[in-house]
């Protein structure tokens, strides 16, 4: 029995084999299938778009979008720091740097190496918008040093002008002692006290008075008196009278109380006098009825500068 002969158009793998007829070898390709580079598509695999398409990545190479997620975050935490007026530094180095791997982010997509194009755009414009608002703070803090400095320089030539403005004749550098007021004696109602600085008070004589309803102070039974207090700025400085406080006491020395009510029986004394001009107030206490035919008030102009000067006198 003859050995039938091979014929090389049915032998799939090229020409004629002593190796007899089986099944292919392990990792060869199975019979009838084009040889790998033979591909319509040359080298590429079947189902994957041909290399070098603008737009599109190799094949099966990995989108490179790290310069872009780099880029965004830079941005919001610049943004962040760039708001804060003493971190704004910080947030100007960080803006720029956004802008930067925005940028490369950004050329990458174009080239088709990365597919997160909008994430590096986003980069771009918050690195952006960090470093102006960085140069913003930059700005007003020059503008605040410079406000701070030349307000320094005046106060420093005010000093200088007023340890270098020349002496009154005759003055001597020793301060001049402080005006003292030894207690006064007791005056009549209507007479005025001038103390030395030029300061004068004058308390009018005691006037009877009807609190209304609303009064405070006033106790049913007792009688009701009003003087006017006048003071008069005779000084070269302006008076501050709100410390004028008024006390008054009556025929047995006993404290009388002050009277308020809606009808201003106590007016008192508020802000400042200036040199030649004058404040009044109206002043009104409440008396018991069998110690009511003398009353006395004590004042000063001012708590701690003034002794307080003493009027004394009868009611009628």
């Amino acid at each position: 029995m003859s050995t039938p002969t091979e014929n090389p158009e049915q032998n799939p793998w090229g020409a004629p084999s002593s190796t007899p007829a089986g099944p292919p070898p392990v990792g060869a390709p199975p019979a009838g299938a084009p040889a790998y580079g033979a591909s319509p598509y040359g080298t590429t695999p079947p189902g994957m778009p041909p290399a070098g398409i603008p737009g599109m990545p190799a094949p099966f190479q990995q989108p490179r979008n790290g310069m872009g997620v780099t880029a965004l975050v830079l941005g919001l935490v610049g943004l962040l720091f760039g708001l804060i007026p003493f971190t704004f530094w910080l947030g100007a180095i960080l803006g720029v740097m956004a802008l930067v791997f925005g940028i490369v982010g950004h050329g990458k997509a174009r080239k088709g190496e990365a597919t997160n194009k909008g994430v590096a755009l986003s980069g771009i414009v918050l690195g952006a918008v960090t470093i102006v608002v960085s140069l913003v703070w930059l700005i007003v803090l020059v503008v605040a040093v410079d406000e701070f400095e030349k307000t320094v320089d005046e106060e420093i030539a005010k000093q200088d002008k007023a340890s270098s403005a020349p002496a009154t004749p005759g003055a001597t550098s020793e301060p001049e002692p402080e005006p003292t007021e030894t207690a006064p004696a007791a005056l009549k109602f209507g007479q005025t006290f001038a103390y030395e600085d030029g300061i004068k008070v004058t308390v009018s004589k005691p006037r009877a008075y009807t609190p209304d309803q609303f009064a405070a102070g006033h106790t049913k039974g007792n009688k009701a008196f009003q003087v006017t207090v006048t003071i008069v700025n005779g000084s070269k400085e302006t008076l501050d009278v709100t410390g004028a406080l008024v006390d008054a006491s009556d025929a047995e020395g006993a404290q009388a109380d002050a009277i308020f009510d809606g009808s201003n029986a106590t007016t008192m004394f508020q802000g400042n006098v200036l040199p030649g001009k004058q404040a009044k107030g109206t002043f009104a206490f409440s008396l018991p009825a069998a110690a009511a035919g003398e009353m006395q008030i004590e004042l000063s102009p001012t708590i701690l500068d003034h002794e307080k000067g003493i009027w004394i006198g009868p009611t009628k």
